[in-house]
């Protein structure tokens, strides 16, 4: 029987849909991105992987349709979801999906406000490298699983366990009773600290042999006393448990994600000089502080963050290594823009420094019912008249023009934000903008100083 996924925009789902498949289950799919008229890679890879990809109008959903599969960002007003309806066809959270699935199944899940992706893909990576056969299903790729073919952000293991991450945002981690747990770290984000600490508390209670990393039933997290990380802009490094860690990944967040990683595994009863051999060649998660190109030495980086913390995180990276650093931030949604507002001004505005530039976009609206209180253009004022150097861009448009002036004067750009899947695309353009910028440029116009920019070179213990 036919399972039918509904998607708002991207990657969404796309990892259960390939767990799915794996499993031997015909799945189909709708995506409003998709009947917009663009195309991206990921659909591409999911039609190649079996697939079938239709309109969202309620035409995919069939009699025989097992379920509708949905995410929290799906209205209940949605054409897939009305024809469902109407057919008595069960619609089904795909979290609750998930959880079905892996009952039964030795489970090991990750979630906390930030980095639970890239602990996700540092524990599956490790595994899977120490012959230990995960499945990994994950919010985001892992970019040594990327391939023509594969999206990278699920790995079919047929004998091990399942690692997973979990949303929090939705409160939908509460489907799940997994074996061990890791909670990265708790900050306000999708509700008030205060209800966030409440969500995983309830979680931790749920984990049958304990929780790893930030325990709010006992009030502990990261990192380790005397936990120290050296970092540089060429990689990370620590040492713990008689073991020393290299990895190639930008800043102390990033260590200490690893540390989770290594921890969890400490736990597995796993040898962790092999545990270190395998991070070594951990290349790290898309969109989290991935450099996309370096035209004329200026470095371009793309990030998810979309929080305070986790921009506080990138920011505070990539920043001490150059002189002068333009960021693009978009929100990734009305709502949590206005229950962040205050954070985020706070957030900003200690972070820019004089020579900085921030460009504030509109937040992404992607359907539905959200109210508009709070606009990145409200935002973006409030900073600009508290002395900051920040604009307000509407669109991908005007943001074009405006960042190839900033960026031919030097420094880094870091593209900042969640949902839009237009983002990491524009980011990418950018570059080849850029490129051409440069390549055309007179000789002794000016170009940009390399040694202002983040570098490759190997960290040196």
């Amino acid at each position: 029987m036919n399972y039918h996924f509904v998607g708002a925009g991207g990657v969404g789902m796309s990892a259960l849909a390939q767990l799915m498949l794996s499993l031997g289950c015909p799945v189909s799919g709708s995506d409003r991105y998709l009947d917009s008229g663009r195309e991206l890679d990921i659909f591409r890879k999911l039609r190649a992987l079996g697939m079938e990809l239709v309109p969202q109008d309620g035409s995919g959903v069939r009699a025989g349709t097992a379920a509708v599969v949905v995410s929290s960002a799906i209205e209940e007003d949605n054409p897939d979801i009305s024809a469902a309806r109407a057919l008595g066809i069960p619609v089904v959270h795909r979290a609750a999906m998930l959880a079905e699935l892996a009952r039964g199944r030795r489970c090991i899940a990750v979630t906390g406000t930030a980095g639970k992706s890239t602990v996700t893909g540092m524990i599956g990576w490790v595994l899977a490298e120490l012959g230990l056969d995960p499945a990994v299903v994950n919010g985001a790729p892992v970019l040594n699983w990327v391939s023509d073919r594969h999206p990278g952000n699920f790995r079919f293991g047929r004998s091990g366990p399942w690692v997973l991450e979990l949303d929090e945002s939705d409160r939908s981690l509460l489907h799940f009773h997994p074996d061990l747990a890791v909670i990265t770290n708790v900050s306000k984000d999708h509700f008030e600290l205060e209800e966030v600490k409440r969500i995983f508390a309830a979680f931790a209670r749920q984990v049958k042999e304990g929780v790893i990393g930030c325990n709010p039933l006992e009030a502990s997290g990261i990192p380790e006393p005397g936990f120290e990380a050296r970092v540089s802009a060429g990689g990370i490094a620590f040492d713990y448990g008689g073991a020393r860690f290299r990895l190639p990944l930008m800043g102390r967040h990033n260590a200490e994600n690893a540390l989770h990683c290594v921890k969890l595994c400490e736990r597995l009863g796993l040898d962790l000089r092999k545990v270190s051999a395998a991070l070594e060649k951990f290349g790290g998660i898309e969109r989290r502080l991935q450099v996309v190109g370096r035209p004329g030495g200026v470095t371009v980086i793309d990030d998810y963050a979309h929080n305070p913390a986790k921009i506080a995180a990138a920011w505070g990276t990539v920043a001490p290594l150059c002189r002068r650093l333009i960021a693009v931030w978009r929100p990734h949604g009305y709502g949590p823009l206005a229950l962040m507002r205050r954070e985020l001004e706070a957030t900003f505005s200690s972070l820019l420094r004089p020579a900085d530039r921030l460009f504030i976009m509109e937040a992404y609206f992607a359907g539905g019912t959200a109210g508009r209180e709070v606009t990145g253009r409200m935002l973006a004022d409030d900073l600009k008249l508290a002395g900051n150097p920040v604009e307000y861009a509407a669109g991908y448009e005007e943001l074009m023009p405006a960042l190839l002036s900033s960026a031919a004067g030097g420094g880094a750009v870091l593209f900042m934000g969640a949902r839009d899947p237009d983002l990491p695309v524009f980011a990418r353009g950018l570059v080849l903008k850029l490129d051409d910028l440069f390549m055309h440029r007179a000789p002794g116009s000016g170009g940009v100083a390399q040694e202002n920019q983040p570098s490759e070179k190997a960290h040196q213990d």
